[in-house]
């Protein structure tokens, strides 16, 4: 089996805010230390709904990338790379249509609903059609296992597991399929060899759900078979044929709890975002003036916490004893709203401190930004390089190669 791998994008939107830093990065950050992981630029996505302006593509992705090392993640853990710098993406994508039913792509369910919310433009095209296409070749491109998404999302994981299944049913059937498969158990030793159908049995007849656990963990210890013998016996396993591409798991993650200044989903299209290299000047502005509840029109008035956007700050960014202190300070009119504001001020700022500080270093070093991302490409490459041998031996396309 392949190693466990996370494969994460993000569409190159220019500047990022403390919505995507507490929605995207601080996750990306935890996983890359505990999984191999890649981060990349979606460009071509990007290009799915904004097909007819693509101007400051460039500049979105270089400042894109610069948030991200601001952030804290590292070139040194995670693999950074282009989507479009890859082109295996494009070959894959292409390759996995011709296999793809149609209605496949029209049940997923956020086609029609980004068809609804950007009714204001033409999106009768294939590119926005098969942008779930795309998305899929992206993770089966790196084999990655392990996808962090949001619940909406999901069907799109979905959506992927089903292509792999229906790619490794018809290509991985290479000819003498079972007595290779046969063979290779024999390679594991008696025992294990024993213990691998016995496994296999209670999978395909019972459903044996951990007996297949077992069986995989056991192939996974296996130290001497090729990874050619290793993937014949994944897909004896299931029942399937030689494993070619791998059925990802989604990564569930929480919607970002982040709220704009203006108590709505923090959102650059609602204008009520704080920049993660915003100056503290601005910022403090910037929370200083946010609404609060409409109860309290004078200094003297008692509010409720409930309907101000400031309480949902402190609920991010404030301890219990602090949030205590707002509390009563607001209920009693103790304290007043600007009073309220401090503490989520000091504390916005002193989290941005550090990510403009290291932002500053990107800003003035911009050959370090490309030669990251030219390694990062590099190696995404040669991982992309490595699935789309196999791709095309199965499918018959090594004439050439």
């Amino acid at each position: 089996m392949y190693s466990d791998r996370v494969l994460s994008g993000m569409r190159p939107t220019g500047r990022l805010h403390l919505g995507h830093y507490h929605g995207v990065l601080k996750n990306w950050l935890r996983l890359q230390n505990e999984y191999q992981c890649l981060f990349f630029v979606a460009d071509w996505h990007a290009l799915t709904t904004h097909y007819d302006t693509p101007q400051g593509i460039d500049e979105n992705v270089r400042d894109m990338v610069v948030d991200w090392l601001a952030a804290g993640v590292d070139p040194a853990q995670a693999t950074l790379f282009v989507q479009s710098r890859v082109i295996e993406h494009a070959e894959l994508h292409l390759l996995l249509s011709m296999m793809t039913p149609l209605g496949w792509l029209e049940r997923v369910p956020t086609y029609k609903d980004q068809q609804e919310k950007l009714a204001n433009k033409d999106l009768s095209t294939y590119g926005f059609l098969g942008y779930p296409l795309l998305m899929s070749a992206d993770i089966l491109i790196y084999r990655a296992n392990r996808v962090p998404v949001g619940e909406d999302q999901i069907p799109h994981i979905e959506f992927t597991r089903e292509l792999a299944r229906r790619f490794n049913h018809m290509y991985g059937r290479e000819p003498g399929f079972e007595d290779k498969a046969r063979a290779a158990v024999k390679k594991l030793g008696s025992k294990k060899a024993r213990l691998y159908e016995e496994c296999r049995t209670a999978y395909q007849e019972k459903g044996d759900n951990e007996a297949l656990e077992s069986a995989k963990a056991l192939l996974n210890d296996a130290q001497n078979l090729s990874m050619n013998d290793r993937e014949r016996l994944f897909g004896y396993l299931e029942g399937s044929g030689k494993m070619i591409l791998v059925e990802p798991e989604a990564l569930l993650t929480e919607a970002s709890k982040m709220p704009g200044l203006d108590g709505q989903k923090m959102s650059k299209s609602y204008g009520n975002t704080i920049a993660l290299r915003e100056d503290p000047e601005t910022v403090t502005k910037k929370i200083r003036t946010m609404p609060t509840d409409p109860a309290r029109v004078r200094r003297t008035d008692p509010g409720n916490p409930a309907n101000c956007p400031v309480w949902q700050f402190h609920l991010v960014y404030s301890d219990d004893a602090t949030r205590q202190w707002a509390t009563a300070g607001c209920t009693s009119a103790g304290i007043g709203c600007l009073e309220c504001k401090q503490p989520v001020i000091d504390a916005v700022l002193a989290e941005l401190a550090p990510i403009r500080e290291r932002a500053v270093y990107y800003e003035d070093n911009p050959d370090q930004v490309r030669n990251i991302l030219a390694d990062g490409c590099e190696k995404a490459q040669e991982l992309a390089r490595d699935t789309m041998r196999d791709v095309r031996e199965s499918m018959g396309l090594t004439f050439g190669y």
